[in-house]
């Protein structure tokens, strides 16, 4: 790919305006594999490039100027740990001269005559809260969520619902900062975008890149407004600022120049002559005229149309020529930062590659723009970013400087030796000082701190770094910092083609001493209960099972609940019980809700490497959370408990709410059914049942679940009164064989079209109603809108029926005696399940499975024996969609899911997918019989490399694109369709029993997606499931005593 910056060579001196090298004495460049590398932010990639002697010249003073005497001395012990002095050390070729300049003469403050080495070691303390033990500077803050792209983030911005990136391939991409869901992804630019900057009104999204184009959108749906071009060569535009004041956007460009252009009247401006755009000019690299006078022709960029929004021409005359004497990097647009102009009006602050900083008074109209102050010398040393905080402005440099200046005085109050590497992104927020670089490394500094962030120390008191973490395994190119939903977030975005979400709550000094916001512990609970491995069927992990049961009762005890443990026989997993007790105004006649669940999970080995994170450390990756049963169940468990709490914080918790969470459910659910008989009294009267333990048919559209089938679990064993023999020594015609013997039997249990074969074994299904039927009508309707690929209508609904209302058998594995080897096992066994439905009684199935498979081993006349265990068993459920709970439930996910179109996806395919190979001659079944729909068909193949979105529909009107909070407070939201009515295939052993025991109807609330992965490697749950669950949870419990 041609970098947008190979201009760079030709950026000498001319006529034109364009970029005059600095004077250096005695540079010195290192080479590496006889080119020429230097080490600085790009205008594109932002990596180390190529660069002619005269461009590498341009910018080798950056590295030739060390004020050793002017940088802070601090002791920061492991400041610099082992970790980053590696990676910053080899982040790159670096650039040094053979002399350095003596210190400039406005260097006030702090000077200190000990040189700051690479080897010095420093002592953290935070200024405002005394000393931090040195190993707190290794740990990381929390990482609220992962986002992956396909290319570079090179810039930031962050609103009040959205993030932000713009991207090495010119793109635009929003994802929601409430489910980190990806919300839309545009082609902004044909060339990388380098800045984004969001008006402070949160109006409009200015955008500007490689192609020497600056574009203003629309923050919601990044509809075009405006398409801002110059007839000069500008190159590339490297930072854009937007004054709502003066109504003007500022670019600062690679020719050096700042331009501007009013979006005032610019309806009644003259028509542009695109002859004069980018697009359309020669460009003297590309289209330079080879030996012969002929040229080789380029093909036209693939930009988006020119038409989409007002194509803005700028002004010839509204341009600052040389407003610096290097690439202008950087811009801020402030208030009140310095007593220059008054504190009212909007103030210019730009930052250059020459080391030069100035402010620029701003004016209306054609007066454009005066300069007020230049701070610091032309020195080559590029100013990177800049942050204000009062009258106070930091510069981050190259080399790991950064540089703190007073506004008003117009003095440098303290150079800081930050970073090893480059330091390429500053924000100042909560206090605190945030610096990220080129290492990957970012850092938090204490700070002079002004307002409510201002403290007892002295000004004179030293900066410290207080902590700082490996944010990214690349070069950490752009940041931003916002406050959401309490939440304090650190954004960061890197060369590594990622975002990174790290949520510094309780890490500030604003937010010390507070409580976790109820969003936050949400997550927080989550995240500790996947933790637990509460994995069942294992012995090894007993313990774990009753650290996560001991965590789950404190939870709920914490938010108010009575809780207990209920043992259970033979020392299984205990149940967890907590009551939630109503209003006691409404004691004499509140209802009594139970919900059920189970916090124990099947077994998540990661011996192949198959997970994409530790399977019991829950992360969040692209609108996903993953880790084991984080879906099945302790998601939808959070998310039920964290409803009530909403409601008991707003007083408006009319029922009791009484909690069974089984530890044994994965197991067979042994001893649950014993403890609650123990302790109905406890448990008293129930009036309603609701589980949470299952997901929807697709990905895409929410469900309710009013079927389950039922399950047999059985063993059937044929055993020998001979010992293991050798085949070819012992074997005969005249031996029995035990393997032999099981398969024979056990192929006569099913026949053509995997028919059970068991005498009268489907007489008792229940037959097909007309109200059933058109469930089944339109969920296939749903389905195939979606996506065609499904097949035809009847295919589909036959498939969906095999699966839910119609009985299988499954043999699932054989075991033998013996090694292996040519050996006759003496014994044989076969583990195998039936699947049942309605109205099939269990212990009517052992009957007829036991006389079955005795009458056909008895036909085999046979040395050897038969013998049949029942392991576990569960009677089927069918509920009743047309009661109360249902309808309630149903009114709750329309309100909380809100519209859905035919063509959303909550999903698409990630970064990079994994290319599968397809064999080159397939085998052909013989078979004529549709292939029936599976869960991976129906997720329209999203897996774990999938990334959660929530696309906008752009048909709507600008003042219906508002974004929908995931807390639902979107007055614009209007009501869904009805959820899909679905059967499971699987069983729930518990539903039944609890429906039984306690006389109550008992529904079922699917949470996840289809994709989860239950029971598979990379389990997870989408964000917004998490949240819209919590909040449909709520909905229920107020609203279902009431019906």
């Amino acid at each position: 790919m041609v970098n947008s910056c190979a201009t760079d060579i030709f950026a000498n001196a001319d006529s034109k305006g364009n970029l005059q090298p600095p004077k250096t004495t005695n540079d010195k460049i290192v080479a590496d594999n006889g080119e020429l590398f230097l080490e600085r932010w790009n205008a594109c990639a932002r990596e180390a490039l190529i660069r002619s002697p005269l461009a590498s010249a341009s910018m080798c003073g950056a590295h030739s100027h060390h004020p050793a005497d002017d940088i802070t001395s601090w002791r920061d012990n492991d400041a610099f740990g082992d970790d980053e002095e590696d990676e910053e050390s080899n982040a790159g070729t670096t650039v040094r001269a053979a002399t350095r300049p003596q210190a400039s003469a406005d260097h006030t403050a702090d000077r200190s005559a000990a040189t700051t080495s690479d080897d010095e070691t420093f002592e953290p303390t935070d200024r405002a809260h005394g000393p931090v033990d040195a190993t707190g500077l290794k740990e990381r803050p929390e990482l609220a969520h992962y986002l992956q792209n396909d290319s570079s983030i090179l810039t930031l911005a962050v609103g009040d619902r959205y993030i932000y990136a713009g991207t090495q391939d010119g793109e635009i991409v929003v994802w929601s900062l409430a489910s980190f869901e990806l919300v839309l992804r545009i082609q902004a630019h044909t060339r990388a975008v380098l800045c984004l900057f969001l008006s402070a009104d949160g109006q409009l999204l200015f955008s500007s890149a490689g192609d020497a184009i600056v574009n203003a959108w629309c923050p919601v749906n990044l509809k075009r407004l405006y398409h801002i071009y110059s007839t000069y060569d500008v190159g590339d535009v490297f930072s854009v600022a937007y004054s709502r004041q003066f109504d003007t956007v500022y670019l600062g460009a690679q020719n050096t120049s700042i331009q501007w252009c009013s979006l005032k009247d610019s309806a009644s401006r003259p028509r542009p002559n695109l002859e004069h755009h980018p697009d359309r000019r020669n460009h003297r690299f590309f289209d330079s005229v080879q030996h012969g006078g002929t040229s080789t022709p380029r093909p036209q960029p693939l930009r988006t149309t020119v038409s989409d929004g007002e194509i803005l021409e700028m002004d010839k005359a509204h341009m600052m020529h040389y407003a610096h004497y290097g690439y202008i990097y950087c811009m801020l647009l402030v208030k009140g930062a310095t007593r220059l102009v008054d504190s009212d009006e909007d103030v210019l602050i730009s930052g250059g590659g020459d080391g030069t900083i100035k402010i620029w008074r701003l004016a209306h109209d054609n007066q454009g723009i005066k300069e007020l102050a230049c701070l610091g010398q032309d020195d080559a040393e590029s100013v990177l970013s800049m942050a204000v905080d009062g009258s106070f402005l930091y510069s981050s440099k190259l080399d790991g400087i950064i540089e703190l200046w007073d506004l008003d005085t117009k003095q440098k109050l303290r150079v800081i030796k930050a970073h090893r590497g480059d330091v390429m992104t500053l924000q100042m927020a909560w206090g605190y000082l945030w610096s990220a670089g080129s290492t990957g490394f970012a850092r938090k500094y204490s700070t002079v701190q002004y307002g409510k962030y201002q403290s007892s120390s002295s000004f004179s008191q030293k900066y410290h770094c207080v902590n700082r973490w490996k944010a990214h395994e690349g070069r950490i190119l752009a940041s931003a910092v916002t406050t959401y939903n309490g939440q304090q977030l650190y954004i960061t975005g890197a060369n590594d083609n990622s975002v990174s979400i790290w949520n510094i709550t309780g890490c500030t000094t604003e937010s010390y001493g507070k409580n976790e916001v109820p969003e936050n512990q949400l997550i927080k609970s989550l995240q500790e209960f996947v933790s637990f491995k509460t994995v069942s069927s294992r012995p090894d992990n007993a313990e774990d099972c009753r650290r996560g049961a001991t965590f789950l009762r404190t939870l709920f005890k914490k938010h108010g609940a009575q809780t207990e443990m209920l043992n259970t026989d033979n020392r299984q997993n205990p149940v967890v019980y907590a009551k939630f007790r109503g209003n006691p105004e409404t004691s004499a006649h509140r209802k009594n809700i139970l919900f059920y669940g189970h916090y124990d999970v099947v077994p998540a080995d990661n011996k192949q490497g198959n997970w994409i994170v530790d399977p019991f450390q829950m992360k969040g990756v692209n609108g996903y959370l993953y880790g084991r049963g984080v879906s099945d169940n302790k998601g939808p468990i959070m998310a039920a408990l964290y409803g009530v709490v909403d409601l008991v914080h707003e007083k408006t918790l009319e029922s009791d709410i009484t909690f069974l969470i089984e530890g044994e459910e994965e197991s067979g659910s042994r001893g649950f059914k014993e403890a609650v008989r123990r302790h109905k009294t406890l448990i008293g009267d129930i009036d309603y049942i609701i589980l949470a333990n299952s997901y929807w048919l697709d990905d895409e559209v929410p469900c309710l679940t009013y079927g389950l089938r039922g399950v047999l679990h059985a063993t059937v064993k044929v055993d020998s009164n001979h010992p293991d023999v050798h085949s070819g020594v012992d074997g005969s015609f005249m031996m029995d064989e035990p393997l032999f013997d099981l398969t024979a039997i056990l192929a006569k249990l099913k026949g053509l079209h995997n028919r059970i074969q068991i005498p009268g074994f489907y007489d008792k299904i229940l037959p097909l109603t007309t109200t059933e039927e058109a469930r089944y009508n339109d969920i296939c309707d749903v389905l195939i809108r979606r996506n065609p690929e499904l097949g035809p209508p009847e295919t589909l609904k036959a498939s969906l029926m095999a699966r839910w209302r119609e009985p299988n058998l499954t043999i699932h594995r054989y075991k033998v005696s013996g090694p292996d080897g040519s050996l006759v096992s003496s014994h044989a066994s076969a583990a195998i399940s039936f699947r049942l439905v309605p109205n099939q009684e269990v212990d009517d199935v052992v009957k007829s499975l036991n006389a079955f498979l005795s009458d056909a081993f008895s036909q085999l006349d046979t040395h050897n024996r038969l013998s049949i265990t029942i392991d576990n068993q569960a009677d089927a459920w069918l509920g009743d969609p047309e009661n109360e709970i249902f309808q309630t439930l149903e009114e709750a996910i329309m309100d909380v899911w809100g519209p859905i179109g035919d063509t959303r996806r909550s999903s698409v395919p990630g970064p990079k997918p994994r290319q599968l190979k397809s064999p080159l001659t397939p085998n052909m079944s013989p078979s004529l019989k549709p292939t029936p729909a599976t869960s991976n068909t129906l997720t329209n193949g999203s897996d774990h490399t999938s990334l959660a979105a929530t696309p906008l529909d752009v048909s709507l009107p600008d003042t219906m694109l508002s974004p929908i909070a995931i807390d639902g407070t979107n007055d614009n939201k209007s009501r869904g369709r009805k959820p899909l009515y679905i059967r499971e295939g699987g069983s729930i052993p518990s539903i039944r029993f609890l429906e039984k025991e306690f006389g109550a109807p008992a529904a079922h609330l699917p949470c996840g997606q289809a994709s989860d992965s239950a029971h598979l490697d990379n389990e997870r749950l989408r964000v917004s499931n998490l949240y819209k669950s919590r909040e449909i949870f709520r909905k229920v419990f107020k609203e279902l005593p009431r019906k």
